[in-house]
């Protein structure tokens, strides 16, 4: 039987709390969302922007949590609803029980961030260490100022690796989050126009990314990407911290692990690198270059951690995109069928060309179009416009068929574009829903991107939903 992941006399140590009601004798999770808390976890009342948790902890002791955490301000009115520990601030309380499971973990530990890749790299991650051995990862993306503590608050005792991603928006986020964290090896994937209305230059973008450096515990590892113009600063920020090691990864001819080439298919890739002087070919379990690129950065922080370059590379056979990161489904239309290429979770001008590039590779029949769906890239402040309508070369040169655009800033784009691939724009997504899938037939592929307040997931969602109701037919 596995341990408990707290104990109720651990949780009053640990949260500096003082006990109402019934001590519990343990928690199984940790949450802070009654729409998804199971059994036995312990809820934090933590207050967001638009609610505040202690009005749930009716709902998450009626869901089975085995106790609420919850502040001073409100412990009288909430005294009778069950157990509760109650603190002076809540998501202090959960940093702290976030830097006491570090404390007592013994795991290997891995942090990512970059601009884009984070997800899918920490996913793949996830992946190849489980081959090794209990693994505990970010769910989601849940990386900031809530989400690294609260991952941390569910690592069990006998993890032996974690994998940790995190995120900014401004300087200065990173270094409270990796300080938590204390990994032993950090992978920053790529430097990216990202942000930019906080950001007055790519500069500043890198430097708040190389926070993470501030979190490495004596002698860590730092894996960066060496295409990255902005390698040399993250190197010489590195080498300023306590890594004893900086690892790099890429098509640079000075890479530690470098691509040497690659064969794309459909539904996955077939990798040839040289990996610290050995050369290496493994199958790679989702499609598109840039994945291969940081398939790189994945083995090199394996390795780091003390796991074999043939046991690391081999396990990437096994990764999927995640949801939103370039997912694919074949879908039943009356002519057929369609693949549907989820890209719909965020957007930035690095991830939307590797998109594009993804989508130009993808082999369509002579009766099928590439359908690029676009929703806006946010957060590029006065360099909005010029990146959006940047926009229209990749599209070309990848060879889209039709454009479907949606928001103001992309409507720049859909002006920059040629007459014979507009689709329609419109200036929310939701507008998009009928004329795009009035416009599919058999054959086609279509790609659904934008930044996450661009509001593309839904349109995935009616896609989806509209195409499985349709039977395909006796040719399909």
């Amino acid at each position: 039987m596995s341990a408990p992941l707290w104990t109720g006399l651990q949780l009053v140590g640990a949260l500096d709390a003082r006990v109402s009601g019934h001590l519990p004798a343990d928690v199984s999770g940790v949450s802070i969302d009654t729409r998804t808390l199971e059994k036995g976890d312990l809820f934090f009342a933590i207050k967001g922007e638009n609610n505040d948790g202690h009005d749930y902890t009716a709902a998450a002791f009626e869901s089975g949590a085995a106790a609420c955490v919850v502040d001073e301000a409100h412990a009288d009115a909430l005294i009778g609803q069950g157990a509760c520990f109650i603190v002076r601030d809540t998501l202090a309380a959960l940093e702290q029980l976030g830097r006491a499971a570090r404390k007592r973990s013994h795991a290997h530990i891995v942090a990512v961030t970059g601009s884009v890749g984070k997800t899918s790299t920490k996913e793949a991650l996830r992946t190849v260490l489980s081959t090794a051995g209990a693994t505990h990862a970010s769910a989601a993306s849940y990386n900031n100022h809530w989400g690294v503590p609260l991952t941390l608050s569910r690592m069990p005792t006998d993890a032996q690796y974690g994998v940790f991603e995190i995120g900014m928006n401004h300087a200065g986020e990173i270094t409270p989050l990796v300080g938590m964290v204390r990994p032993h090896v950090v992978v920053i994937t790529k430097i990216a126009p990202v942000h930019l209305e906080y950001f007055e230059s790519i500069e500043g973008i890198a430097d708040a990314k190389a926070e993470i450096f501030s979190g490495l515990v004596e002698n860590g590892v730092a894996v960066l990407n060496r295409d990255d113009a902005q390698f040399e600063r993250l190197r010489d920020r590195a080498n300023e911290s306590s890594a004893a090691r900086v690892l790099s990864f890429g098509e640079h001819a000075e890479a530690d692990a470098r691509l040497t080439g690659i064969e794309l298919s459909e539904e996955s890739s077939r990798v040839h690198a040289r990996i610290l002087d050995r050369d290496f070919t493994y199958e790679l379990g989702v499609p598109g270059k840039h994945f291969a690129l940081n398939s790189l950065a994945v083995v090199l922080a394996a390795h780091a951690v003390g796991i074999d370059l043939e046991r690391a590379s081999a396990a990437l056979a096994y990764i999927d995109a995640p949801a939103g990161r370039g997912r694919r489904e074949n879908l039943s239309v009356a002519e057929g069928r369609i693949t549907l290429i989820d890209e719909s979770y965020n957007a930035n001008p690095a991830s939307m060309q590797a998109a594009l590039d993804l989508l130009g590779a993808a082999k369509i029949g002579d009766a099928g179009r590439r359908i690029a769906v676009l929703g806006d890239m946010l957060e590029l402040g006065t360099q909005s416009i010029a990146l959006h309508s940047g926009l229209a070369e990749h599209i070309e040169r990848n060879s889209v068929d039709v454009v479907f655009a949606a928001g103001d800033h992309m409507r720049h784009l859909f002006d920059a574009l040629p007459e014979r691939i507009r689709g329609v724009w419109a200036s929310r997504a939701s507008e998009l829903h009928a004329p795009v899938i009035e416009a599919i037939h058999g054959g086609d592929i279509v790609m659904v991107k934008g930044s996450n307040g661009s509001r593309m997931g839904p349109l995935v969602v009616a896609l989806r939903d509209h195409f499985r109701q349709r039977p395909a037919s006796a040719e399909g």
